[in-house]
């Protein structure tokens, strides 16, 4: 795999086959401990996902999905089934034990980008990745002023004009409803949904095609959580950024998710449509889920 094809942005995300996913995750798995004979055989089973043997944790279990252009996608479970582990893998945040993540947008699918070099893994998340964090903390500098925050992102990408990046993050702070007024001021001083707000156009400054979000209502008031889903839910509409959505809340993912998957102990146990999941849940855990919903 050449570094030039690793690292070329593709901006015509447009001309993508709608039949081709955006983004491919293929038999992803992340363990945290040594590992012995007995967990590394599929067939026996682990308390929950520990090895009962060497007390290896496994957070991630050959987990495979795929997001298509322009879709939404929703991973939903409870705390500890390997959501955020699987956000963190994706977004070169976490290193997996094995498996594969492919994107259309390099080499047109052909490389697995887990195996690329530190320098071309950044390269591709400024490029094609916008993450949003459960904790702003993550992914904001709190002291920096939001537009600083916004131009760190663009700066990383390559843009050295600095009235572009001003003009780029007064554009994207109006967009999520932060008041221009309040540009200059750190997101330490913000309410928690505006701080989320600002981590979200930190994340688009650079047009990415792919949106990774992660649990990024919890902790906010219902009222401020809506007006988080209402943001995403017109970023997907007017922009047509494909996403892989995060949540322990199956009704965040109802509103949110044309498909989704459901995650226990490290491992997808349903996935479909999320109004068939919603209607007619196969496993028990699902069925547990819907009802807590209903």
């Amino acid at each position: 795999m050449s570094a030039s094809k690793t690292t070329a942005p593709v901006t015509d995300t447009g001309a993508l086959q709608t039949e081709r996913p955006i983004l491919s995750i293929e038999s992803l798995s992340c363990s945290f401990g040594t590992g012995c004979p007995f967990c590394a055989k599929p067939e026996h089973e682990l308390e929950r996902n520990v090895c009962p043997r060497c007390g290896t944790v496994h957070a991630l279990r050959d987990v495979s999905l795929e997001v298509y252009p322009g879709e939404i996608v929703g991973i939903v479970g409870e705390s500890g089934s390997g959501k955020s582990t699987l956000m963190r893998c994706v977004s070169f945040d976490q290193q997996a034990s094995s498996g594969a993540v492919r994107t259309a947008l390099v080499d047109e699918g052909a490389s697995n980008i887990l195996a690329c070099s530190p320098q071309q893994k950044r390269a591709i998340r400024n490029a094609f990745f916008g993450m949003v964090y459960q904790n702003p903390w993550l992914g904001l500098r709190m002291d920096f002023s939001s537009l600083s925050n916004i131009a760190e992102q663009m700066i990383a990408a390559g843009c050295r004009n600095v009235e572009q990046m001003r003009a780029r993050g007064l554009s994207l702070l109006e967009k999520v409803n932060i008041p221009l007024s309040r540009a200059t001021d750190p997101p330490r001083v913000f309410s928690g949904g505006m701080q989320q707000r600002v981590q979200i156009a930190k994340a688009l400054s650079n047009n990415p095609p792919i949106l990774l979000l992660d649990e990024v209502t919890t902790g906010l008031d219902l009222s401020v959580q809506a007006t988080v889903l209402d943001l995403v839910l017109a970023l997907r509409r007017d922009l047509d950024v494909s996403m892989l959505v995060v949540s322990h809340d199956l009704g965040v993912i109802r509103m949110l998710a044309q498909r989704s998957a459901v995650m226990l102990d490290g491992r997808i146990i349903e996935r479909g449509l999320t109004d068939q999941i919603l209607e007619d849940p196969q496993h028990r855990y699902t069925q547990q889920l819907v009802h807590s919903l209903l």
